[in-house]
């Protein structure tokens, strides 16, 4: 079983403003968890790594139960806005979009 691990790193500047935290809440619900979120959460930390987020900026990852939305499935939650049907694909996408990749 996977467990996610809260990552606690200093905040960096970026364009000359202080980047906010970002918060993922990945659900861990049953459902949800078969759905699709272990892959989603395997997308995230990868994703981390491999644009050096880890260590350049506070990012939060904590799991969750369900969150009433079952039916609707993987979710995730990002800054507080509540995405469904949640592929790996668009997790991708939703981490772009977040967290802009790096030239490395």
């Amino acid at each position: 079983m996977l467990f996610l691990r809260k990552i606690r790193i200093r905040t960096q500047f970026f364009r000359n403003t202080t980047m906010a935290k970002p918060k993922i809440v990945i659900c861990l619900g049953s459902s949800c968890f078969a759905r699709g979120n272990e892959e989603n959460i395997r997308v995230v930390e990868a994703y981390l790594a491999e644009n050096s987020y880890r260590d350049e900026v506070e990012v939060e990852l904590s799991g969750t139960l369900c969150q009433a939305r079952c039916a609707d499935g993987p979710n995730v939650i990002i800054d507080g806005v509540t995405y469904s049907k949640v592929d790996p694909g668009v997790m991708l996408d939703l981490l772009r979009k977040t967290l802009p990749p790096r030239g490395n």
